[in-house]
């Protein structure tokens, strides 16, 4: 009988990306992969930084994973793990330690499943960490997300990720066109592209060879794929250019994600972002001024060192006024080995909660305001499998999110629909679905 493989990801798409071509290592290697919860050989578990208490949540799922099979053989691979992989090692039953040069190779280190009393580490420094390896998820028949990307040479002050993934760096358009190619023969609807900073997509061998203007021509002559999504972009590399072109693309929708850390200027200064506010104002009338239904996202970050109350109280203010769609919150926590870290005038963890409710409010305020923007509006909604007290859930191209009596006939299909009302949990009833389109 082959050997069974259990994965676990925490953290973002992009560590979901890497995950699935991870499995297809094991599925090569004539593993069967099996589901998290269920007795497995090796449980393969890929982590996170980003965000707070790293270290909880790898013991957590370690010991869950125990729980299912005692002696499986336990590998943590990801941004913690290079980070910290003495840690990690220390956690009771993890067999496995691989930094972000050694995770793809991982079958080359998985020895015969043996026990050992220590862990072993393989965790090369991150600046031998320069080859590129793609990657994309499947298991969602709707939706895949592509690796174009990896690594940054961003130096943001609160910021980790280049010390877990080097420098930045990319695939070839061509390669990246091919596994496209890929997805779309294998039934799936939409990509979403994926990295650590995709605007910054280009570089190979250390030198710029390509921009993301070039790959998103390129994928718009995919066929077979309906729809092409953008994860999330840097507002200062987020050209006019680029705007412009999705405005008349065949399949790139209208949906950008730009991250803005803060609306003060002083605060995004200490960050060492790379823009002022007045830049990303201008990125978002340019877009609404070509699509005025685009939907957009937005990462800020509340209680950065030396952020005081009248400072936030300008980033509120500054999104409150913005036609934006929605918010990604994140609650500033101190990172080993950060330049924020050592900065003084940090805000008590009180104010840091209070300040983050202030902006999920604010956010739950601006979704429920876009969706209004689009009631009565007819539009194309692709439908996911999920179930839920009989409804099924979709996502129109603009990333409104509906809800309709479950159908099976519907997943995995897109379909005309109303949108109708907003529901007490900010979903869109739709009036009666239209004929299913043909593709």
């Amino acid at each position: 009988m082959s050997k069974k493989v259990a994965f676990y990801t925490l953290g973002c798409k992009l560590n979901f990306s890497e995950t699935s071509s991870i499995g297809r290592v094991f599925q090569d290697a004539g593993y069967e992969t099996t589901p998290f919860n269920s007795a497995a050989d090796v449980y393969v578990i890929n982590t996170c930084s980003v965000t707070d208490h790293a270290d909880k949540k790898c013991r957590k799922v370690v010991k869950e994973a125990l729980k299912y099979s005692p002696n499986a053989y336990i590998t943590i691979v990801g941004c913690y793990a290079q980070l910290k992989p003495a840690e990690i090692a220390e956690i009771p039953g993890v067999d496995m330690v691989l930094g972000a040069a050694e995770k793809f190779n991982i079958i080359e280190h998985i020895n015969d499943l043996t026990k050992n009393e220590k862990a072993v580490v393989h965790n090369a420094p991150i600046d031998e960490t320069n080859q590129f390896v793609s990657a994309y998820s499947i298991g969602d028949r709707t939706r895949t997300f592509l690796k174009v990307q990896d690594g940054c040479d961003y130096s943001c002050t609160f910021c980790t990720i280049p010390l877990a993934r080097g420098a930045s760096r990319s695939g070839k358009i061509e390669e990246i066109v091919r596994q496209a190619e890929e997805i779309a023969a294998s039934g799936v609807k939409e990509i979403v592209l994926t990295g650590v900073n995709i605007g910054d997509f280009g570089i190979r061998d250390g030198k710029r060879q390509d921009k993301f203007l070039d790959l998103v021509k390129a994928l718009d002559e995919v066929t077979g794929i309906d729809r092409i999504r953008i994860s999330s972009i840097e507002p200062n590399l987020l050209a006019n250019e680029i705007i412009e072109f999705v405005a008349q693309s065949k399949r790139f929708v209208p949906h950008f994600h730009m991250p803005l850390q803060s609306g003060n200027n002083k605060v995004l200064s200490m960050m060492r972002r790379r823009y002022k506010r007045e830049l990303y104002a201008q990125r978002v009338e340019k877009i609404k001024e070509l699509m005025p239904d685009c939907c957009i996202g937005v990462d800020v970050i509340v209680g950065f060192p030396g952020e005081t109350r009248e400072d936030f109280i300008d980033t509120y203010n500054f999104l409150n006024e913005m036609d934006i769609s929605y918010l990604h919150v994140f609650t500033y926590s101190e990172r080993e080995n950060t330049i924020a870290a050592q900065m003084e005038g940090a805000v008590p963890g009180s104010q840091r909660s209070d300040r983050s409710k202030m902006l999920h409010i604010l956010s739950e305020k601006k979704r429920r305001a876009f969706y209004e923007k689009q009631l009565d509006k007819v539009g194309e909604v692709l439908f996911e499998s999920d179930e839920k007290e009989g409804y099924m859930h979709g996502f129109s191209k603009n990333y409104v999110k509906v809800r309709t009596a479950y159908d099976p006939l519907l997943v995995n299909e897109v379909a005309h629909v109303k949108f109708l009302s907003i529901t007490d949990s900010c979903e869109v009833e739709i009036e009666e679905l239209k004929e299913v389109l043909a593709h």
